[in-house]
């Protein structure tokens, strides 16, 4: 199970404990933040894309209120945003969709966490599954994904 593999990621870091479960699914932004009891901006989504690169996946995590603005992504990437379909996110990320997550990622897949994010004291991304989060400051993520930097790649959804 995915979640296994993030708890014992996060074992390293003492915060294997932290991972929230739950009865009920968190695969979307509303239903995490029904799940977790926050506004659904503070869900920090991890999206993944596809790169130049034949079998090549970048993650992306944003505020659950905020969508990629394309013509910003490939300013960024140097890249069309093209999010990969149905059984290729696992192969690509090793997470199923929905719980697609920063943490334990395979070698090669890189993380950029979005602005977005920085308004907010502490956010929740998934944790490997489609029912679990973990609740990080901005800082505590950008550690435990080992992400590649801070991007501005997104717009509001409203």
């Amino acid at each position: 199970m995915s979640i296994q593999k993030v708890k014992e990621y996060l074992k390293s870091y003492g915060r294997d404990k932290d991972v929230l479960e739950f009865d009920e699914s968190s695969a979307t932004v509303e239903l995490a933040a029904h799940a977790v009891g926050v506004e659904p901006a503070r869900i920090a989504k991890t999206m993944s894309f596809c790169t130049k690169e034949e079998g090549g996946c970048i993650l992306v995590v944003t505020a659950g209120d905020m969508k990629i603005d394309n013509s910003k992504f490939k300013g960024c990437f140097g890249f069309k945003a093209k999010m990969p379909k149905g059984d290729e996110i696992e192969i690509l990320t090793g997470y199923a969709a929905g719980g697609v997550c920063p943490f334990a990622n395979p070698d090669g897949v890189q993380v950029y966490l979005d602005e977005s994010l920085k308004r907010f004291s502490t956010v929740f991304p998934a944790a490997g599954s489609s029912n679990s989060a973990i609740e990080l400051t901005c800082d505590e993520l950008q550690e435990l994904s080992h992400a590649t930097g801070w991007v501005d790649v997104c717009k509001s959804i409203l």
